[in-house]
């Protein structure tokens, strides 16, 4: 993407980033007890396709106010720098004003072309995200009554259709903004009139009735999530066949997940639980009689049967203490170091 088009998305990369980024795909959380009544899932789910890969959702506002996430900050040493300078380019504070986020990765392999989108529910001022896209180089144009935005997202296609190479953003309605692929934002556009969405996805459906409770999921087909992994040949004819996945948890103080995957037989099941076990005791082996590696061991519960493998695993709050103190631990090394050294 050009400079010009540089905040054009108006974050969905960092939104993405923040609501998506705790995890392989997406995860964790606790959602309002009634905001899903009468369907399984987010409302926004109207706008994503029926044959879509992946569906993720993430509930922004739990995820940042967690306890968690401030022990991440600290972690990380994180700063409000990034965070500041968003919001004074789009008036959006990504702490408050965004709610959760709905994201989709379309069907891959031949025929298809790469597709994404992403639904953002908040407080967002439409008047100022179209002049400021604009000013970067956007068009606006109206579609079947929606406002959008238009950007091509590489200089090499500037003189290509819209339809082609751009990236559009899209105001659906109140508090409600789409942001992917032109075609993918139109679709969705569609999708609101009545054409079909994943809601008659019934086997996509069925996982996702199952995430109700948490406030981060995934869910989909993993052979999507192999394709863009791009793993090397050698590791990836090693694992074992698996036709869908989810993910989903919980945060407070620390973080408590299940992935589940159903492959295509029971053997590949036994196979993958047998990967699963040589990989935990491997990590137990090395974290060896050293207390303070065995307190940042995250507690691995391996079950599920048939064809079903269920992974549970929980970040304690004495897991991310240890992580902190050892961070510290070394960063008094390295200052000493160059000390001891001046006086040898």
């Amino acid at each position: 993407m050009t400079a010009k088009t540089r905040y054009f998305m108006f974050g969905s990369v960092l939104v993405l980033t923040v609501g998506l980024s705790i995890g392989l795909v997406a995860y964790y959380g606790g959602v309002p007890g009634g905001l899903f009544a009468g369907q399984p899932g987010p409302a926004e789910l109207k706008y994503v396709p029926s044959d879509a890969a992946v569906v993720a959702y993430a509930n922004v506002r739990d995820v940042m106010n967690s306890q968690l996430r401030q022990r991440l900050r600290q972690f990380e040493g994180m700063t409000d720098e990034g965070r500041d300078e968003f919001k004074d380019k789009t008036g959006i504070d990504i702490e408050q004003d965004i709610d959760h986020v709905v994201a989709c990765m379309g069907a891959t392999g031949l025929g298809h072309e790469k597709s994404g989108l992403v639904v953002a529910q908040g407080r967002f001022d439409q008047s100022r995200l179209e002049a400021l896209a604009i000013e970067h180089g956007a068009k606006a144009e109206q579609y079947k009554g929606k406002r959008m935005v238009t950007a091509m997202a590489d200089a090499a296609h500037q003189g290509a259709a819209s339809h082609g190479g751009s990236m559009a953003m899209a105001f659906l309605g109140e508090g409600v903004v789409a942001m992917g692929g032109a075609d993918s934002v139109r679709q969705a556009i569609d999708r609101a009139g009545g054409s079909s969405s994943v809601l008659s996805n019934q086997e996509m459906m069925k996982l996702v009735g199952e995430m109700n409770g948490a406030s981060m999921w995934a869910v989909g087909k993993f052979d999507a999530l192999r394709a863009e992994a791009r793993l090397p040949a050698e590791v990836s004819e090693r694992i074992p066949s698996i036709t869908w996945f989810s993910a989903s948890g919980h945060v407070n103080g620390g973080m408590q997940a299940t992935v589940t995957a159903e492959t295509k037989d029971e053997a590949a099941a036994t196979n993958l639980r047998d990967i699963i076990r040589g990989f935990t005791a491997l990590a137990k082996m090395q974290a060896g009689s050293s207390p303070e590696l065995q307190r940042m061991m995250p507690d691995i519960q391996l079950g599920g049967d048939g064809k079903m493998v269920a992974l549970s695993f929980a970040v304690t709050t004495d897991m991310l203490d240890a992580i902190v103190a050892a961070k510290g631990a070394a960063g008094a090394i390295r200052k000493r170091v160059p000390k001891e050294t001046e006086k040898q």
